[in-house]
């Protein structure tokens, strides 16, 4: 069974954005998207190392800022002809406040 650990308030996350967790992994950009679900992915596109929280996130996917590079949220897979894929971390809301996995997180030091 997954423990989980809060690491702040759903509200504290833009619509289509992102923040940015430090974690005993390195560091996980946790998403939201428009209809307030909650993604959470290593913030390192696999391809340039891109920080993907300053991606642009469209529905359940996010785009790398450096070269376009499209991943599934849910998976964490590259799209179309792209190849990879980044490692996703278990992530729920409860009361308006965000969840992630306890074995990512040291400390939940937003940044």
């Amino acid at each position: 069974m997954t423990v989980f650990v809060d690491i702040g308030a759903l509200d504290d996350i833009p619509r289509q954005g992102a923040r940015v967790i430090r974690t005993a992994q390195g560091c996980v950009a946790v998403f939201r998207t428009m209809d307030d679900r909650v993604f959470a992915l290593d913030d390192r596109c696999p391809h340039k190392g891109g920080p993907l929280s300053e991606g642009i996130v469209h529905g359940d996917r996010v785009t790398c800022p450096l070269h376009n590079w499209v991943f599934d949220m849910n998976s964490g897979a590259a799209q179309g002809a792209d190849e990879g894929a980044v490692r996703t971390w278990p992530v729920r809301v409860e009361q308006g406040r965000v969840l992630i996995s306890a074995e990512l997180v040291s400390r939940s030091n937003a940044a």
